[in-house]
């Protein structure tokens, strides 16, 4: 069974604690759990991995790289956190496992937030990105994945 790879950046271990006006009460065990249910859903073994350290997030995203060229892998969805505004690293990890496919997702809308959240180095890597659903985004990023590959690579011409 293919893989969806579920990266949460810094921080994202205080969900359910960190601000709950602005993120919630869902803790990251229940997001991760239910990326894990709704993968099984749709056909799909979901791997999660959250890191507080940027070079944590490279590797995997270098390894899913490996994984996706070996058929293994159908994409990412990566939350960068806060590293979403400052890593050239995450984007240029990104750039270099292309064609890997990566959407990019927010619990909240980070356009309605600090203008220093308004922009992603992230975002011009990615293949989508799903901003301001709260933690059911993770759920509309794993669709939004399986249909930007499965289902264009069905549409293609031969």
């Amino acid at each position: 069974m293919k893989k969806i790879l579920i990266l949460n950046g810094p921080n994202l271990n205080l969900l359910g604690t960190r601000e709950p006006a602005q993120y919630g009460y869902t803790t990251l065990a229940d997001v991760e759990a239910f990326c894990k249910a709704h993968g099984e859903k749709i056909g799909y073994e979901v791997e999660c991995l959250q890191s507080n350290w940027e070079g944590a997030l490279i590797d995997k995203i270098h390894e899913a790289g490996r994984l996706f060229k070996a058929g293994e892998l159908l994409g990412v969805v990566i939350n960068p956190g806060a590293l979403t505004h400052t890593s050239i690293a995450l984007h240029d990890a990104i750039k270099g496992v292309d064609p890997l496919p990566v959407i990019e997702c927010h619990i909240s809308n980070v356009h309605a937030r600090e203008e220093f959240r308004h922009h992603s180095w992230v975002s011009p890597a990615a293949a989508g990105i799903v901003v301001g659903f709260g933690v059911d985004g993770y759920l509309v990023a794993m669709d939004g994945l399986v249909r930007k590959t499965v289902n264009s690579a069905a549409t293609k011409k031969p």
